[in-house]
């Protein structure tokens, strides 16, 4: 796959079931918007685990407004910027042949965001996600609390810088966790999520060079969960 360079850090689906300082631009109009899910929320307490465990993530093929691919979309920062999920160590991954399951899925509305930085211009999608499967997750939220702050501190030594405060959302099965962020100049909305057999981050590029909302950026977070992960609706 081709890879979009831009400038200086810029670098270059259901299952199986066992504050920016530089200039952003988008072409075109409206942006996409998410699958009519309902939005999670923090007053929501997560059910009992179901017992649902998964083998594989498959790239959504139903999500509204939005194209979904393997891979990064052709983008990424490089120099340590992309999102990733760490701060897991105590949880045990399922494996396939080639070793970890960390699948990476973007999905991109039409036309495609356009990231300008002086005279360099490149294409991104709406969004990067990558999801991990494990074994169990005891209590989703203990582990997404370890696995956010030490992924966000990890990002923040590699020069992302977190604007406002995270905030928290949930499910009946999932627990969301929403950080806004500035990224080699663009703001970017950054959600990392847990359930009982999986975890995953999702990294939202700027519309109009602006931050996705954090309650819009949660609600696509769970529609792209519960399409790559094959749950029913509303999970």
């Amino acid at each position: 796959m081709a890879l979009a360079v831009l400038a200086l850090a810029l670098a270059g689906c259901g299952t199986e079931q066992t504050g920016p300082k530089g200039p952003v631009e988008r072409s075109g109009e409206a942006a996409p918007t998410a699958a009519p899910t309902s939005a999670p929320t923090e007053a929501q307490e997560l059910a009992a685990d179901p017992g649902t465990r998964y083998t594989k993530v498959v790239v959504p093929t139903t999500m509204e407004g939005q194209v979904c691919d393997e891979g990064d979309g052709g983008f990424h920062f490089g120099s340590d910027l992309d999102m990733s999920v760490t701060g897991d160590d105590g949880l045990k991954e399922i494996e396939d042949d080639g070793g970890d399951i960390a699948d990476e899925i973007s999905c991109s509305g039409s036309p495609q965001i356009i990231l300008r930085k002086g005279t360099r211009s490149a294409a991104a999608p709406t969004f990067t996600a990558r999801t991990k499967l494990y074994e169990k997750i005891q209590d989703p939220k203990a582990s997404l609390d370890r696995i956010f702050g030490h992924t966000m501190h990890l990002e923040e030594g590699y020069g992302r810088n977190l604007v406002g405060k995270p905030q928290l959302g949930a499910s009946r099965t999932m627990v969301i966790k929403c950080q806004q962020n500035v990224t080699d100049t663009f703001p970017m909305t950054t959600c990392l999520w847990a359930n009982y057999g999986a975890a995953g981050v999702v990294d939202f590029f700027p519309f109009d060079g602006q931050y996705i909302p954090v309650a819009s950026a949660s609600r696509m977070t769970q529609d792209f969960v519960t399409r790559a992960l094959g749950l029913p609706a509303g999970s």
